[in-house]
This record gives C-alpha cells, sequence and structure tokens, in this order.
C-alpha cells in the first residue's frame, strides 16, 4: 500500500500526504521534505490564502459569485524548497494569519466550490508535475496527482487532533478553549467530507497511518522507509547485460 506505479520524473517522486485537520500533515510534510531535499508544497495554506482574502474583503463564504471574484484577483506567490515554505498575499507574508479558527472554517467553505479548487489545481500540478515534491492536503492522492509514487492518509481521533489544535493555538497566545477546538475540528470535518468537489477521502492505493498515540519522529519514520524503498524501486538497474 502507498506505492503507486513506476514512473519516470525530471526530478523526483511525487510524495502525497491526505489526511483531517490536525492529523500533523504540515510538520511531518515539512520533516521529509527537508529530509529529502524535496519542495514542500503546503495546498491547505493555499486554500487559507484565499479565505484570508475573502475575509479581508468583509465577503460571506456563501456568496458563490463574489468569493470566486475575489479568489481570481488575489495575488498568491507560494515557495516551498527544502522543506520552507513562503506564502505571499499581495507581497505580504501572511504565514501567521492563516492559522486561525476562524480562517480554518472559512477554509472549509471557500474550498467546497468548484470554480476555486480549479483556480488551485492547475497551479499545484504544474508546482508539482516534475516530481521533487512532498504535498500534503485533502485531495492529492485522489483529484491533485492521482498517479503520485507515493501514497499516505495520515489521521488520528477527533479527541487528540483537537488537544494538538488547542495546544499550537495556545502556544501563540490566541484565546481558546479545548472543547470548542474539539468541536470545530468535527465541524470542519463534516465540511470536508461532504463537500460535492474533492471531499476528504483516502485513495484506494494510500498507506493509512494514525498518528493519535504516535510521535512526529515515529510518523516521520515510517513514511521515510515508504519514500526510501520507493527510491530503490525507482534507480536505474546497476547490472548490466549479460556478456
Amino acid at each position: 500500500m502507498g506505492l503507486g506505479q513506476r514512473t519516470e520524473r525530471a526530478n523526483g517522486l511525487i510524495v502525497a500526504i491526505d489526511g483531517p485537520s490536525g492529523a500533523g500533515k504540515s510538520t511531518i510534510t515539512r520533516r521529509l521534505a527537508e529530509r529529502f531535499s524535496y519542495v514542500y508544497i503546503d495546498t491547505g495554506a493555499m486554500y487559507r490564502t484565499l479565505a484570508l482574502a475573502v475575509s479581508r474583503a468583509g465577503v460571506s463564504g456563501d456568496d458563490d459569485n463574489r468569493v470566486i471574484e475575489i479568489c481570481r484577483g488575489a495575488k498568491l506567490s507560494y515557495s516551498g524548497a527544502n522543506g520552507l515554505p513562503r506564502i505571499t498575499l499581495d507581497n505580504e507574508d501572511v504565514a501567521d494569519l492563516i492559522r486561525t479558527p476562524e480562517i480554518s472554517l472559512l477554509t472549509s467553505k471557500i474550498a467546497s466550490k468548484k470554480a476555486v479548487r480549479e483556480l488551485l489545481l492547475h497551479k499545484q500540478r504544474e508546482m508539482g508535475k516534475e516530481g521533487g515534491v512532498i504535498l500534503e492536503g485533502r485531495d492529492i492522492g485522489t483529484v491533485v496527482f492521482p498517479d503520485a509514487d507515493v501514497k499516505f492518509f495520515l489521521s488520528a481521533s477527533a479527541e487528540e487532533r483537537g488537544r494538538r489544535r488547542y495546544l499550537e493555538l495556545k502556544a501563540k497566545g490566541v484565546p481558546v478553549d479545548l472543547e470548542n477546538t474539539v468541536a470545530e475540528v468535527l465541524a470542519r470535518d463534516r465540511q470536508d467530507e461532504s463537500r460535492d468537489h474533492a471531499p476528504l477521502k483516502q485513495a484506494e492505493d494510500a498507506m493509512a497511518i494514525d498518528s493519535t498515540s504516535l510521535s512526529i519522529d515515529e510518523v516521520v519514520a515510517v513514511m521515510a522507509g515508504v519514500i526510501e524503498k520507493r527510491l530503490a524501486q525507482a534507480l536505474p538497474s546497476s547490472c548490466g547485460g549479460n556478456d
């Protein structure tokens, strides 16, 4: 499970990591990108940035026409060499502004719109088509790169994901309540899993990993082992023909 068909790409493998909010995708994807010197593509950050643009415009996430208009006009830029992502909106670094609970819930509404997903789908495919990338999101292995060389689906219990999110926000000085944070995680799950376009689901050929009781290091070790195995398969044989 998790190993796709052998492909020849210019810069290496395409690795897809999907899963719900709070499963640890961002930290783990960043660590793996650093380890393999791959480009880290956080597709969720792209949707969050568009949600921030909509929020700043004072537009409701239910106003389809205005949301799509704003998203099409937003100047979004993303780079992620060697696990060091940088995302800007209108030339402003917004990495620290797109992780609030309000933006998280608005992101689910924005991401449910077909036109918005198609807008970012093209960008994501262009960024990753030559390989040497690790992408994280909700639909990487099912929609963005269904032919990815390695696919993972990372999950954890809602309670654990809510706890992690609570601690993350608390460390940033954001006033949060654990019970409300778990409820927000569950609400985000429902939105992501029930949307009509590219809902959150595990690809049939993805390797499932439940991180509820695993440390970041343990998950990274498991995934790195799978990636290394796939890289070994992709190497040309060092043996010549029969003499």
